[in-house]
């Protein structure tokens, strides 16, 4: 009887550790970390295409963009585990639980293999020991919807995914077309800098010839295609099928296309094809599917050599890739792709480069073969953007009319104290590399505008430059107005012809009249630079605000027939409401 008793006790501690147990789990399930903020609904983020599938928007600890320890090169390790600890909600409870819980902050590329590389942004410059600024122009917008993308889930981007300079060029302006023989021309404009109120900016426009889409060249395209694993999903490669169709619905007769795509290895599953044959290509592009390992590699060089093969004389030949970045096999490096593209550039084959995917988007690679393999380079986030960069600016990002297109702008001392070019890091070069015609730059397509911004301290602004030297004990400065010139700058350019190897030049000088009568072009460009600079807390935002990104941007929106601008205030709104 005794034993019975005790045994009964035994059971019934046992029963009610189990019990206890059950409980915790369970109100550990029903009580999320309310730090946490997810949109796990796949249904839905597939139907989208903005998210991807649920499994990569599984969160850990949120952070903002505060945070000191963001690292240079995102390389975050997922760890889907810690998933199973929290409440799955639809967008619509997410959304309200959101907005009852403003203690939420948004997180910077949360759970990501990301890579992007370091940007050390651009400081001022002394006149009177560099007068002389000079870069690759640079028409890529990847940055832009980029950093759309990573806003559009509620994270605020890793400052190294934000290239200022491309958020200003994803915009067009209404610059003055070029005349005559020259396929681009300079303008100039200056006012007062919004964030800095004694110093000055100044806008510097190029704008290329336009062509009519039904009189441009014949072209050889290359659809090169990653189908490797890490393409799987609605947002990359199926939304590359989407995209390639638009441009396979605008085709003519004279137009062809191959395709070769990429995994473990290399081939080509449509050899080349005349645009009459859309039904063709369309059927080539459905039958694709992903898997493998990814050999971005071998698909290059064979993109290469088949659109040698079928290279047409004064007609646009180019290479169209399509591909997260995530290149695992053979030639794989940044190093390896930059020579390798280095090599095929002077086949007279052009680069179009359009980026798919998240979570493991390896934008450094695409940065090298954009700027190493005569191309330019966008980020796909939707088809409303494929079918900005492929239909409605089908000539500025197929048909390139002026190539190693190279700014260099010399300031005057007499009115310059100082100045930075805000935007361009990567594609910055020695002065001497301006007049050497052996050196790569940027490439413009037809219709393409290109915009830079100098914040300028005029003389006599009081200015502390960090960290100084001595005097020069063997020279002395010299006059500051020795040509006697009201210039507050020049800007030169040169650029080559698509099938030529010896440059030409062109000058713009700009004088300053200290007043503020600016164009909305200039002053829409300005409110991106500022929003560029105050997203990632850059040291030179001065006094800029989200607040007068918004005030600017709204009273600058011009014609805007596309919406874009509108747009853009919409997502700097949203931005300072996650704050």
């Amino acid at each position: 009887m005794k034993a019975s008793k005790t045994n009964f006790v035994v059971l019934f501690l046992v029963m009610t550790v189990l019990v206890t147990l059950w409980g915790c789990s369970t109100k550990k399930k029903e009580n999320p970390d309310p730090g946490i903020a997810m949109i796990i609904n796949e249904e839905e983020i597939e139907s989208t295409h903005q998210a991807e599938p649920a499994r990569q928007q599984m969160q850990h600890s949120p952070r903002t963009m505060d945070d000191a320890t963001i690292p240079e090169i995102i390389n975050i390790v997922e760890d889907e585990a810690d998933v199973s600890n929290y409440e799955i909600l639809s967008s619509e409870d997410y959304a309200s639980q959101a907005q009852a819980n403003k203690s939420i902050p948004p997180v910077a590329a949360r759970n990501t293999n990301e890579e992007y590389n370091p940007i050390r942004e651009n400081a001022f410059k002394l006149v009177s020991k560099a007068p002389l600024s000079t870069f690759s122009i640079d028409v890529d917008a990847a940055s832009y919807s980029n950093m759309r993308r990573f806003i559009n889930q509620g994270q605020f981007p890793p400052a190294n995914a934000l290239r200022t300079e491309e958020l200003i060029n994803y915009f067009t302006y209404d610059y003055e077309v070029p005349e005559g023989k020259e396929p681009v021309k300079i303008s100039a404009e200056v006012g007062m800098c919004p964030w800095n109120e004694k110093h000055r900016l100044v806008r510097i426009g190029l704008k290329a010839k336009e062509i009519a889409d039904d009189k441009l060249p014949a072209s050889n395209l290359v659809f090169l295609i990653d189908v490797s694993g890490s393409m799987e999903g609605p947002t990359r490669l199926e939304l590359v099928k989407s995209s390639l169709k638009l441009l396979v619905n605008n085709l003519r007769g004279k137009d062809r296309v191959a395709i070769v795509v990429y995994a473990g290895s290399a081939g080509e599953v449509l050899p080349s094809t005349s645009g009459r044959n859309k039904q063709k290509i369309r059927e080539a592009l459905d039958n694709l599917s992903a898997g493998g390992s990814t050999a971005g590699g071998a698909g290059i060089q064979l993109a290469y050599k088949i659109a040698k093969n079928n290279f047409i004389k004064g007609g646009n030949n180019r290479i169209i890739l399509c591909t997260d970045g995530d290149f695992n096999v053979g030639i794989s490096s940044k190093e390896g792709l930059e020579k390798l593209i280095e090599n095929e550039r002077k086949s007279g084959v052009f680069l179009t480069i359009l980026g798919y995917g998240m979570g493991n988007y390896k934008d450094n690679r695409m940065q090298v073969l954009a700027e190493k393999g005569n191309g330019n380079h966008a980020y796909i986030d939707n088809l409303q953007e494929a079918n900005k960069i492929l239909v409605n600016e089908f000539g500025g990002t197929i048909y390139t009319v002026a190539k190693d297109v190279k700014l260099q702008v010399e300031f005057n001392p007499a009115y310059a104290q100082a100045y930075r070019l805000i935007g361009y890091e990567s594609r910055m070069l020695r002065d001497e590399d301006f007049n050497d015609d052996t050196k790569d730059a940027g490439e413009m397509g037809a219709g393409h505008t290109v915009t830079a911004l100098y914040e300028v301290v005029p003389l006599g602004v009081k200015f502390e430059q960090g960290g100084s030297v001595d005097p020069l004990k063997y020279q002395t400065p010299e006059n500051r107005n020795a040509s006697g010139s009201k210039e507050l700058l020049t800007v030169k350019m040169r650029y080559k012809l698509p099938n030529e190897d010896v440059s030409s030049k062109l000058e713009y000088p700009l004088i300053d009249d200290k007043s503020d009568h600016v164009s909305d072009d200039f002053r829409f460009a300005s409110a991106v630079a500022m929003f560029g600079q105050v997203l990632r807390n850059s040291e030179y935002k001065g006094a800029g605000t989200y607040d007068k990104v918004i005030a600017i941007a709204k009273k600058s929106f011009g014609e805007d027939e596309q919406g874009y601008r509108r747009e853009f205030a919409r997502l700097v709104e949203t931005v300072k409401g996650m704050n």
